[in-house]
């Protein structure tokens, strides 16, 4: 595979900047480190701030006499840890700056929303990251997310960050306790790297797995608690959810969000579209294209893929996951998928927009089984993090 360099990242941002992204910066501008992962005035090499206010650029080493060291006191953690590809240490030996320096990225602390009429800055074919869960339904625009990679909300009571990582196509909730999530500055796999501001953890995005950090080196092996977001498109989350809230353009940062660094996904083109990474995979597994989108899940026992297309074509796709089998079903009103194990191998079939059991119908996303936690990853991130992974295209 053919590496996506760093000289020729730059040029396409500058170029892009010279277009009129707003905020976007590259080595030299004098302008601070806020334009995206190889675009930054800052090396990245600066792990000194605290994270305290979300703003970076602290000298001091924040008084760890203050300072929670364990995480599991801080956030909401899963009973079990997902797997690592190694162990911590090693894992976070992979980190390497992407360009901003910690906070460059800067999350969005305090979101505003607007109501389904008042959107004018979405086309129909814009990928949103949608959520229902209680009595709250929203929608987050990758437009508006490229820029911050991390949004932290309330969603039916409930505190949450909702993240993006651009440079691997892949969306996550995860609940965060009374603490908040940012940007650290850093990748391991081209994939985001967050911190908590409560003990400044390390959380890799993907794996959702505590590694050590700059300011907490022995964290406890521990995994956040997820919940799904969907990728799907803005027509077909409002047609689904007319009453949705959307994320407002209002995040109190200078943006540009009807321009995206690093290409484009309606239509879809730039990074999105071609086979380079910006830094090389974990894993160099070049049995698909690098950038095919994969439906991944996983559970601390193993994981399992299923390429998106095929289930959406297919309609459902069965597997095994650490042996025990599965069953992905699409759902062609979001255009997404769901895996549920399946150990009595009961069969499925979609018709239209429900699913036939032997003993009923089904909508796809509640099927009388137990649903794993799926979502969207390009190829070399999934098999990056998980190259044992069992993968059915």
């Amino acid at each position: 595979m053919t590496a996506f360099t760093r000289r020729r990242f730059l040029a396409a941002a500058s170029a892009a900047c010279a277009g009129g992204v707003a905020g976007c910066a590259v080595p030299g501008s004098g302008a601070g480190g806020d334009g995206g992962y190889g675009s930054a005035g800052s090396s990245g090499d600066d792990t000194s701030s605290t994270g305290d206010s979300g703003s970076g650029g602290s000298e001091t080493a924040p008084p760890t006499a203050t300072r929670l060291q364990d995480p599991t006191e801080a956030l909401p953690t899963a009973d079990r840890a997902l797997p690592l590809p190694m162990s911590p240490g090693d894992l976070t030996g992979e980190a390497q700056s992407g360009g901003p320096s910690k906070d460059g990225i800067p999350s969005i602390d305090d979101p505003k929303f607007f109501d389904t009429g008042d959107v004018d800055f979405l086309a129909p074919g814009d990928p949103v990251f949608g959520v229902a869960r209680g009595d709250t339904v929203k929608a987050y625009p990758q437009k508006i997310l490229v820029s911050h990679e991390i949004t932290n909300d309330t969603i039916d009571g409930t505190p949450v960050a909702v993240t993006y990582c651009p440079l691997t196509g892949t969306v996550q909730g995860f609940e965060r306790g009374e603490t908040t999530l940012g940007v650290s500055g850093r990748l391991i796999n081209n994939n985001l790297v967050m911190y908590d501001r409560a003990t400044e953890t390390w959380w890799p995005q993907v794996p959702a797995t505590a590694v050590p950090g700059p300011w907490n080196e022995d964290p406890p092996t521990a995994s956040l608690r997820e919940f799904r977001l969907v990728w799907t498109t803005w027509l077909e989350w409002k047609e689904q959810y007319p009453d949705t809230r959307v994320l407002s353009t209002d995040t109190g940062y200078a943006r540009n969000y009807a321009r995206d660094p690093y290409g484009s996904y309606d239509p879809r083109e730039g990074y999105y579209a071609n086979a380079n990474t910006l830094f090389p995979a974990l894993n160099e597994d070049d049995r698909y294209q690098a950038k095919r989108v994969f439906m991944g899940a996983r559970t601390p026992d193993g994981a399992v893929a299923f390429d998106k297309n095929a289930l959406l074509d297919a309609g459902t796709m069965t597997g095994e996951l650490d042996g025990t089998p599965v069953v992905a079903v699409a759902d062609p009103r979001l255009t997404t998928g769901y895996v549920y194990l399946n150990p009595d191998d009961r069969a499925f079939s979609l018709d239209g927009a429900e699913v036939q059991g032997e003993d009923g119908t089904y909508a796809p996303d509640d099927l009388p089984l137990t649903r794993v936690h799926t979502f969207d990853a390009m190829w070399f991130a999934w098999s990056g993090y998980y190259p044992e992974t069992n993968v059915y295209a």
